[in-house]
């Protein structure tokens, strides 16, 4: 990507020994007789989530049905909830102690070539790992229309992410699996609508103050064993219509990331295949509370994310240049030492790179680690810079690409 920061040999090296050994794990298990679904792209706002055996879960067939084991109280490990005390849900104040990222609002001049607008930003919202870009073109073409009529027969598949906190210890990891659903998007939309509805006896959107408070609450203490969140889903809900200012335009993400493929500085130029989440933009369809875990995209790339339409996403981001303090604070004080002694000195960035921990940023801010919050609305962008850890969650239906 034109403009990446330049990393050193030795983080270079040292990122792609941990993901080679992490496959070697994966085939040496794979090779014992269970099944896996392994996507390693990294994905903007979502995630490649690893599908782990270690609570009975197998996959047969397809990636659209599994079955559970029998085993009562592996299940039980997945779903129920209790006191983690590392993580201290009960005193919430510390949301309101994260300060937002920045928020560009380009006219439509400035607009019109999103490199050149990336790039002038870039020296301020990079301190920040993250920010947020509200686009001055609106799409007039709904997102719902796109993929229920221009992508005829669309259908997705969700991964079903267990709703709780984890002792995050070699005996207690959640894992996410598939749910053997297909659904389309009216479909998926009228299950999180309901899910809502059941929840807060309305259907219209409620703060994000009180959303990220009470997603804190539920993952710790509440009744919710389990969301859905379609990631990964291959495509875009950007419309192909030229009437449409949006999806006509340099910022219509498939457009942009050919563009940027195609870059004589880009090292994406030099790719054979095609790589979905990286030369391809992919879609992702949540509902309320569906998550994405800590993770930095794979080799330090940017990330870039558009909201298209449903309920705010809350993002945390850390900027790049306190990703080894962030990493610290994850080895010293979310996993245990258990981790650290079964797999050695790496065994926490191998399991981090499976991009399903997910802890409260007031571990964060207890240890002095900079961390911003972006809450993304409709026709809002979120930008990620290299090396920026993130996560976050969704307040009801929405779809992004």
């Amino acid at each position: 990507v034109e403009g990446r920061v330049r990393l050193s040999k030795k983080v270079k090296n040292g990122l792609e020994f941990l993901k080679h050994k992490r496959l070697q794990r994966i085939k040496s298990e794979s090779s014992s007789g269970t099944s896996y679904l392994i996507n390693m792209m990294a994905r903007s706002g979502g995630d490649a989530l690893r599908i782990s055996a270690s609570c009975g879960i197998r996959l047969q067939g397809n990636a659209g049905s599994f079955s559970r084991s029998n085993d009562a109280s592996c299940e039980n490990d997945v779903f129920s909830k209790h006191k983690v005390d590392k993580f201290d849900t009960s005193d919430l104040e510390w949301t309101e102690k994260i300060p937002e990222c920045p928020v560009y609002c380009p006219t439509k001049e400035e607009f019109e070539d999103p490199l050149v607008y990336l790039q002038k930003i870039a020296p301020e919202a990079s301190r920040y790992g993250i920010c947020k870009i509200v686009s001055p073109l609106v799409a007039t073409v709904p997102a719902g229309v796109v993929l229920m009529k221009e992508k005829v027969g669309f259908k997705f598949s969700t991964r079903v992410q267990p709703f709780r906190l984890a002792e995050w210890d070699p005996d207690d990891k959640v894992t996410f699996f598939m749910s053997g659903i297909n659904y389309t998007f009216r479909d998926f939309e009228k299950m999180a609508n309901k899910v809502f509805g059941r929840r807060y006896y309305t259907a219209g959107c409620l703060s994000a103050t009180y959303l990220e408070k009470e997603f804190w609450h539920e993952i710790a203490y509440g009744k919710t064993e389990s969301v859905e969140y379609a990631c990964d889903v291959e495509g875009s809900a950007f419309s192909s219509s030229p009437s449409d200012p949006l999806g006509s335009s340099k910022w219509n993400l498939e457009v942009l990331i050919s563009r940027l493929s195609r870059l004589p500085k880009s090292t994406l130029r030099l790719l054979e295949t095609a790589i979905p989440g990286v030369t391809d933009p992919m879609l992702y369809i949540g509902m309320l509370f569906s998550m994405f875990a800590w993770h930095v995209e794979d080799h330090y790339l940017y990330s870039i994310n558009y909201h298209h339409c449903g309920a705010s996403k809350t993002w945390y981001g850390i900027p790049g240049h306190a990703a080894s303090k962030f990493e610290k604070v994850v080895k010293e004080h979310v996993y245990t030492n258990d981790i650290l002694s079964a797999d050695g000195e790496d065994g926490a960035f191998d399991v981090l790179l499976g991009k399903t921990t997910l802890f409260p940023p007031s571990i964060l801010l207890k240890h002095d680690v900079s961390v911003y919050k972006a809450v993304q609305k409709p026709g809002e962008f979120v930008i990620t810079f290299p090396r920026a850890y993130h996560a976050g969650f969704s307040h009801g239906k929405a779809c992004f690409t």
